[in-house]
Formats: C-alpha cells, sequence, structure tokens
C-alpha cells in the first residue's frame, strides 16, 4: 500500500519557520519527481517546491530563498524546511510523487502563519 505521511505543520508567528517531512512508503516503481504543493482556502492547489531524479530543485518564485527542499533517499524521506514564514504561506501543504504510471499524494499537514 502506497502511503505518503507528512508531519510538522502547525502555527506559527510570521517571521518563524518549521520543518515539514514527508515519509513515503509503499512505491514499487522510481520516483521520477517528488516535491511539496500547498492548497490555500479558496484558491487552486500550487507547487511549491520539486526535486527530479538526478536534477536540481526547483521553487516557486514565491518562496525562494526562503524553503528548501532536501531529500533522504536512505530514509525515504521528503522534507522542506520553511523560514522567514509570511502569512500568505498559510495553507495545507502536500506531499506528491511522481512516477511512471500517474502520481501519489499525502493527505496534507496544515500550515498556518499568524501576522
Amino acid at each position: 500500500q502506497v502511503q505518503l505521511v507528512e508531519s510538522g505543520g502547525g502555527l506559527v508567528q510570521a517571521g518563524g519557520a518549521l520543518r515539514l517531512s514527508c515519509a513515503v512508503s509503499g512505491i514499487r516503481f522510481s520516483i521520477n519527481v517528488i516535491g511539496w504543493y500547498r492548497q490555500a482556502p479558496g484558491k487552486q492547489r500550487e507547487v511549491v517546491a520539486t526535486i527530479p531524479s538526478g536534477g536540481s530543485t526547483n521553487y516557486a518564485d514565491s518562496v525562494k530563498s526562503r524553503f528548501t527542499i532536501s531529500r533522504d533517499s536512505a530514509k525515504n524521506t521528503v522534507y522542506l524546511q520553511m523560514n522567514s514564514l509570511k502569512p500568505e504561506d498559510t495553507a495545507v501543504y502536500y506531499c506528491n510523487a511522481e512516477v511512471v504510471l500517474g502520481g501519489y499524494w499525502g493527505q496534507g499537514t496544515q500550515v498556518t502563519v499568524s501576522s
């Protein structure tokens, strides 16, 4: 059974930091791209940061220089270090893994940034 389990969300003041984790298990195919997306209330889901297999990381313009995505292959875990958080970063953050036959999503973790 494929599982992507996110953790690390919570409530933080503007300027603070959080570290999200996504533990991946049960995927039998090579992961082509793994990354983080977010969805704020009333808005569409948007990409935050991704790591393609064998490629360099990619970030949304709105989070560049503040967020860092990393991957620990030994632990099958991907992280999102979020610094200098802003109220507009408030959203549900989802982990996504893309394989040759499609993609998998986690259940999401809420991040709330107060002003």
